[in-house]
């Protein structure tokens, strides 16, 4: 402050509410009193507001309303400053000068600013829908002019605020959208400070929007959406709308989720349709929807299938894979390149000059359900070798079938038959060509050609075939053979086409069967062998023919066979003819007469019973060997008597018989009946003795010296029954051994005669 005399230009002062200022009255020298005076601005009347001496100071007790009013020397100090220090004030000090008193004046005008309040801020409609007019007013109860606002506006999803609005206190959303949705706050600024508002929410109600569809993952088509088979798929529908919507999807019309999203877990060809989403905003009651096309797609069945169909003088690769939604798509990749691209199937032809065996083409199948192509491959390689011709006979002789085969390769061969003139007997077959001709009598020497052709084969290979008459040949035209013995006779096949049929035909004309009357036939391709057994000259003896049969012919080669008997063996006498034991068996010996060769004999008998009715040989004994001349036959019945014969073998050819002879009692010897009844007597002595002994065994008491002395050693040379039943006491009594003590103390007993009667028969 400085100090001023009446008149000079008041000092102008700005102070806060609620701060402190301080005015200054510049002292001189001898100061006397010093007058503070305050007048408000509209008046005119000054009011005292503070005195002091230097020694002591007065306050106004009304000064209050300027504040906490203090004097500090001579300044006057206003604190805690209000609005009603608002105006002029006045300083005067009295002090002495030069002996005189003199006035000194001092003059402040003084301006209490206000800080501006917390601005709040009204909307005319915190909800409004959207197009109609809302309006923003930011309000602050107190404040110095000039205050000067700002408005800020922070949308949900965005990261910052943006400046809306400057200067005034309102702000008009005229018309509101859904951009105005959010939070807002402004804040309001004057000369001594700025303040801002809290926050407040702008809910703009609107939608629903058209719903935007969207599918996971994603495919399009003409029509719309895509999806592969057995691929999980995300509907997901999004419509603009506070608040937010409640969503229906439907598939061709029909109600098949609530909810804004709708997975198909595992799609299906029953997924495909019209899919609707519904949006519904329940605030203003309204609605709108989206429809989409979703179609799923699925691959054909398994793989591509390759094929190469064989052409003359070219190569077609057919390469097929039919179904799917939609049709997969084909095209060949090889040596000549890659063909064009064909839905479902593609054949593609080529020439194949230069081409190698072993050539490989492989068709390639794409379909958009498929991550990876699918392939088929062919390979092309020549066939191994060259044509193979046969025939065979059909229909009973009536039809020779041609038949020619070219196994392997790919494409497989082509295969045609040509007569003699190269003209060809039908249409070209694939691996195998047959040929049938029916059966002529001038078939014999015609010649056939099967023409094989094949790409990767140059030139055309072939086969032929010249029909013939069968030829054959036998081993031996003579074979000789014993009776009994084994016969072979060998029939080779040397020519003929057709196949030949080869049989063999007996001496009576009729054909020889397997396993018949000693027949064994042993066939292979080219040879039939015939052998017999157990040759009979009666059966088996005679002419044999081979034949050989086709539809072209026939021929035949003859073989005689003889069965030689084996020579007469010696002839045979009965020596001795004598009955056995009770007349149950002979005892037979003969000798032989002459020479010859022997391989055994054989006897016969029958009952003698001197008529016609005597009844046949039958065989006593065959088995006899050679050297043997003697023979004990049984299994008579005494009560018949029978004849004998004997006739000596070789091999199959029987001797004459021996004279017949019946047998007769043998004569008599005492020798061997004295023999038996000594030998019966002894017999029956041992048994007799044997049971003596057992007695005195089981009774010691009876024979007691006897029984020491002989059962230790008896015992050991009876049978074991006896040995047993000897040494077992009876039952409830006591043994000798355990019951006799002392041998010197037994008394003795009366003996006991035996008498053993062995009586012999003679």
């Amino acid at each position: 402050m400085t100090l001023s005399t009446p008149g000079e230009k008041a000092m102008s002062l700005e102070g806060v509410r609620g701060s402190s200022v301080t005015l200054a009255c510049s002292p001189g020298p001898d100061i006397l009193v010093v007058l503070w005076s305050f007048t408000p601005l509209g008046f005119l009347v000054p009011r005292p507001v503070a005195v002091t001496n230097g020694a002591s100071s007065k306050v106004e007790a009304g000064s209050s309303a300027l504040g906490v009013v203090s004097l500090r020397n001579s300044s006057l100090v206003l604190e805690e400053l209000r609005e009603g220090a608002r105006g002029h004030f006045l300083c005067q000090a009295l002090h002495v000068s030069s002996g005189q008193l003199h006035t000194t004046y001092s003059y402040y005008t003084l301006a209490v600013l206000v800080p501006v309040s917390k601005p709040q801020v009204r909307l005319s409609d915190p909800s409004p829908v959207e197009g109609i007019s809302v309006v923003a007013t930011c309000a602050v109860r107190e404040g110095t002019e000039p205050v000067t606002f700002t408005w800020h506006h922070h949308a949900p999803r965005s990261p910052e605020e943006a400046v809306v609005g400057l200067a005034e206190p309102q702000l008009r959303l005229d018309p509101v959208n859904r951009t105005h949705l959010g939070w807002y706050t402004c804040s309001a600024r004057n000369v001594v400070n700025e303040l801002s508002s809290a926050g407040i929410f702008l809910d703009v109600i609107y939608g629903p929007d058209k719903p935007v569809i969207t599918v996971e993952p994603l495919g399009f088509t003409e029509e719309g959406f895509w999806a592969s088979e057995r691929e999980e798929v995300i509907l997901s529908c999004l419509a603009a709308s506070n608040p937010p919507s409640h969503y229906v999807w439907l598939r061709d019309n029909i109600q098949v989720h609530k909810g804004p999203i709708y997975i198909i877990t595992s799609a299906g060809p029953t997924h495909t349709g019209l899919y609707t989403c519904l949006a519904h905003n329940s605030h203003l009651d309204t609605r709108s929807q989206n429809t989409i096309q979703l179609t799923i797609y699925y691959p054909p069945e398994g793989q591509p299938s390759c094929a190469v169909l064989p052409t003359l003088g070219a190569v077609t690769l057919l390469c097929t894979w039919p179904g799917g939604l939609p049709t997969a798509h084909l095209h060949w990749e090889g040596p000549w390149g890659i063909s064009p691209t064909s839905p479902s199937n593609i054949s593609w032809s080529n020439t194949t000059t230069g081409l190698p065996s072993g050539s490989v083409f492989t068709c390639a199948g794409q379909h958009p359900a498929l991550a990876q192509p699918a392939f088929c491959r062919v390979t092309l390689w020549e066939p191994p070798r060259s044509p193979t011709c046969w025939t065979t006979i059909t229909l009973g002789d009536q039809f020779i079938m041609l038949s020619c085969e070219w196994p392997g390769g790919e494409p497989p061969a082509l295969l045609s038959w040509l007569d003699k003139q190269q003209q060809s007997l039908g249409d070209p077959s694939s691996s195998t060509a047959v040929y049938l001709l029916q059966t002529q009598d001038d078939l014999a020497g015609r010649e056939f050609t099967c023409l094989g052709s094949h790409p990767l084969r140059v030139p055309d290979p072939r086969c032929q075939l010249q029909l013939e008459a069968p030829q054959i040949a036998v081993a031996e035209t003579l074979v000789s053979v014993l009776e009994g013995g084994e016969a072979w006779m060998d029939c080779a096949l040397q020519g003929g086409t057709p196949p030949v049929q080869l049989l063999w035909l007996g001496p009576q004309q009729q054909q020889v069967e397997q396993s018949t009357s000693g027949f064994m036939l042993y066939p292979d391709s080219v040879q039939l062998r015939l052998q017999i057994q157990d040759a009979d000259p009666a059966y088996h003896g005679g002419t044999y023919q081979c034949v050989a049969r086709n539809a072209v012919g026939s021929s035949h080669r003859r073989v005689l066979l003889e069965v030689l008997r084996y020579p007469a063996p010696p002839n045979v006498t009965i020596s001795r003819l004598t009955y056995g034991r009770h007349r149950r068996e002979v005892q037979l010996q003969w000798a032989i007469q002459g020479p010859g060769n022997l391989t055994g004999f054989l006897v016969q008998r029958r009952a003698s019973v001197p008529s016609p009715e005597a009844g046949a040989w039958e065989t006593a004994a065959n088995d006899i060997e050679p050297e043997s001349r003697a023979r004990r036959l049984g299994g008579l019945d005494p009560g018949v008597l029978y004849a004998f014969r004997v006739l000596a073998l070789n091999h199959y050819t029987a001797g004459y018989p021996s004279e017949v002879k019946t047998p007769v009692d043998p004569p008599f010897s005492i020798y061997p009946a004295v023999l038996g009844a000594a030998g019966t007597g002894m017999v029956v002595a041992s048994v007799a003795s044997l049971l003596v002994f057992q007695y005195a065994v089981r009774h010691p008491q009876t024979f007691p010296r006897l029984g020491q002395l002989l059962v230790p050693s008896l015992r050991s040379s009876l049978p074991r029954g006896l040995r047993e039943e000897g040494t077992q006491a009876p039952s409830g009594t006591e043994t000798a051994t355990t019951s006799s003590s002392d041998p010197a103390q037994e008394p003795a007993e009366a003996p006991v005669n035996v008498t053993i009667t062995v009586t012999a028969t003679p």
